[in-house]
């Protein structure tokens, strides 16, 4: 908490943002600012309430320092990832929210959707950045709306892919060492990231649809037909890294892309599934030549930004805001950001354990030793009535005010 302390002007935020995050990395059941003061002692949630959505604080500034944080702990030579996840809602009034599909859910949902910025080495993987995607014509086109959720007036509707394309600037701009970067089809399939990579002399491998056209020895095909032409003895079968159930062992393939006299190198890469025949497709670029497995190990690395998205939700409450404003958003998801980040680094210097008897500590592990150890606060029965009390008296008030509102013709 040191490290953010310089960011607040005064020390009532500076106590109520360490409330925060310590509730963050408790164990509580849902992480909102209810259940945060109470586990912190606090008469009331108004405190934390006021933190994310009026107290005075630059919410980029500390997501700088987390950055930082994380580039530190984790070590030079990673990969940028950028993936967007979900957050599901009820209601119109939360920025950004309307129906659209949800890869959290797997299907189209009321939510809003969140495009970040993960950096994963061999240390670890934690998450960089955040920018909450305002969709065009039931957010941008509405001004009232967008001044109702606190929307500035600066912001003006961005892709995903360009949402993903400033924050590898930023990173980038920061000094975050990193020389790749690794997306899914959403952002494959962009060529103003493709462009902004390859001016920097980035390398990247992002995945494609089968459909998409490629120029192959001077002719355009797609990417399902350049596969259907690979014979056997040109597949190679590499491990894309580790997953839950063991090696994530694949065939792949590679063909050099054609792109007239433009610098560097580029290819198209195809993983077969071993079981299933399944197909995936990665359009690469690197500065200088690489081998196969180079690029198949950038490719595998995706994968460490879903694992950064559960650990985030699952241990310290990504998603579990009870805010509309883009303000609160913003904050919120920098703070767990933050706690997620300090976990990574504790995991990130864990000595080596060669005994093959128990696995490293995980996330969900070190959170909890965390809890128990360190922010377990033991209350007593007149707290804990107080605030059923509260609880209760504040969800009385809030039911005869909506009684009120609808009886209104």
């Amino acid at each position: 908490m040191a490290r953010i302390a310089g960011r607040f002007g005064r020390v009532e935020p500076r106590r109520a943002v360490t409330a925060y995050v310590r509730g963050l990395l408790a164990d509580l059941d849902r992480k909102n600012c209810w259940n945060l003061a109470e586990h912190a002692g606090l008469g009331g949630p108004q405190v934390l309430q006021r933190l994310l959505r009026t107290a005075r604080w630059d919410a980029d500034k500390v997501r700088d320092d987390v950055r930082d944080f994380v580039v530190d702990r984790l070590g030079p030579g990673g990969v940028l990832i950028a993936d967007e996840t979900g957050f599901l809602k009820k209601g119109a009034g939360s920025a950004g929210v309307q129906r659209q599909y949800s890869g959290t859910a797997g299907r189209i949902e009321n939510c809003q959707i969140g495009v970040f910025l993960a950096y994963a080495t061999p240390a670890g993987r934690a998450l960089l950045d955040r920018r909450l995607y305002l969709p065009e014509h039931t957010w941008m086109a509405d001004p009232d709306r967008c001044r109702a959720a606190g929307v500035p007036d600066e912001i003006a509707f961005a892709t995903k892919p360009a949402l993903a394309t400033a924050m590898m600037l930023a990173a980038l701009e920061a000094g975050v060492p990193a020389h790749w970067l690794t997306g899914d089809e959403v952002y494959g399939q962009d060529p103003r990231l493709r462009a902004a990579l390859e001016e920097r002399r980035m390398g990247y491998v992002l995945a494609i649809a089968g459909n998409r056209r490629i120029e192959l020895e001077g002719v355009q095909v797609s990417a399902a037909e350049v596969a259907a032409r690979v014979a056997d003895r040109h597949w190679h079968r590499y491990r894309a890294g580790q997953g839950a159930k063991g090696p994530r062992w694949y065939a792949w393939a590679w063909a050099r892309i054609d792109e007239g006299e433009a610098q560097g190198y580029r290819w198209l890469l195809i993983r077969r599934n071993l079981t299933t025949g399944e197909l995936a497709f990665y359009r690469c670029y690197a500065p200088a030549r690489q081998p196969l497995m180079a690029l198949v190990k950038i490719a595998g690395i995706r994968w460490a930004v879903e694992e950064s998205f559960q650990a985030a939700k699952g241990q310290v409450g990504l998603d579990h805001y009870q805010v509309r404003g883009w303000t609160a958003w913003h904050r919120h998801v920098t703070l767990a950001m933050l706690a997620l980040a300090l976990l990574a680094a504790i995991a990130a210097v864990q000595p080596s354990d060669t005994t093959e008897d128990r696995i490293p500590l995980t996330l969900p592990e070190i959170r909890r030793l965390l809890a128990t150890l360190l922010l377990t606060r033991h209350r007593s029965t007149t707290d804990v009535l107080r605030w059923s009390d509260w609880r209760r008296r504040h969800q009385a008030i809030a039911r005869r005010c909506h009684y009120q509102r609808r009886s209104k013709p």
